[in-house]
């Protein structure tokens, strides 16, 4: 049985000094907010089809961000058994660097789904199939029967604060894994990754998290963090997660990607503050509503201390990478 995060994080209903924004309201909201408003600046640092989600370094960081996301891109091609003719939904694909890879790669069907207007627009513009809508809606007789499933840090999204306050996580995560059951047969393979609360978290319980505390503080990292995802909450480590799954899925495989996560947001990070004209023409445009709307500043303030990459580096999170096969 995994240990319970009420017990690691205890909830509490004092949150104003770490509240969310109070633009965002919904799911959608919040997908557009952390993802379609900065939508220009990540193409402009990242590329067009960027991989959005942790790459695959596994202790050699002499290597590239690209040639990373490559590495973890054909891991999971291989473990799910991609090939010509066969079928895979991603659930949440972010700007399609994954769809890219199984279609111009592996020469495999994918499928994507994403709550975020910016994204889902982008996929379309350079050829993805890629559909504008809520993950958790997606049913087998939506897009047909799939061979695989993957998830790259969406799973992060799926439970809100206030859900966990009323006892809702590990029914939300059940029932997601009972959806993604649905969509792909027996012993067809799903791969996912996200965040999770890391070992240090207990040592910052919530009611300290403070958006005014001193900027290099725990507290302050993890105010910034819900400024960030102002509607989502995360599992704490992995047992969680893997309790979820069953008894539809059997574990194949799982590792924890943190340090891999803290390089690749390093990698992130000098990419967003390379020179570009047209981006740094972006940044200029944003100033007057930096000035104007104090919550807008959050958003910048996000690329500018880079608060994922601190709860790395601090264990005050941890991201694990999970091969599940359906076994029912």
């Amino acid at each position: 049985m995994a240990e319970s995060i009420e017990k690691v994080l205890p909830p509490t209903t004092d949150t104003q000094k770490s509240k969310g924004v109070d633009s965002v309201t919904s799911k959608a909201e919040e997908m557009d907010y952390c993802y379609t408003v900065p939508d220009k600046i990540f193409q402009l640092s990242l590329g067009k089809n960027a991989h959005f989600s942790n790459a695959r370094y596994m202790g050699d960081y002499s290597m590239s961000l690209q040639d990373a996301q490559t590495a973890k891109c054909k891991y999971v091609a291989d473990m799910l058994g991609l090939a010509l003719g066969k079928r895979v939904i991603d659930l949440g694909c972010g700007w399609g660097g994954w769809l890219r890879y199984v279609k111009d790669t592996v020469g495999a069907e994918g499928v994507g789904v994403t709550l975020s207007r910016g994204q889902a627009k982008h996929n379309q513009e350079t050829g993805l199939a890629v559909h504008h809508m809520d993950m958790r809606e997606v049913k087998p007789d939506t897009f047909g029967p799939f061979d695989a499933a993957t998830a790259f840090g969406s799973f992060e999204h799926l439970c809100s604060y206030e859900e966990y306050l009323e006892g809702k996580q590990m029914d939300i995560y059940r029932r997601f894994f009972e959806q993604v059951r649905a969509l792909i047969p027996v012993g067809g393979r799903f791969y996912m990754q996200t965040m999770t609360f890391g070992r240090r978290i207990k040592e910052v319980p919530r009611e300290n998290w403070d958006i005014n505390a001193p900027k290099d503080s725990d507290e302050y990292t993890m105010a910034l963090m819900v400024k960030q995802f102002p509607l989502s909450w995360v599992p704490y480590m992995d047992e969680s997660t893997i309790e979820a799954a069953q008894p539809h899925f059997k574990l194949i495989e799982h590792s924890s990607g943190r340090l891999d996560y803290v390089k690749t947001n390093q990698e992130w990070t000098r990419l967003y503050k390379k020179f570009n004209l047209v981006k740094y023409w972006y940044y200029m445009r944003m100033i007057p509503k930096y000035i104007f709307d104090p919550e807008f500043r959050y958003m910048l303030d996000i690329l500018r201390y880079a608060p994922n990459r601190r709860c790395f580096e601090r264990e005050l999170f941890d991201h694990f990478r999970y091969v599940f096969e359906r076994v029912d």
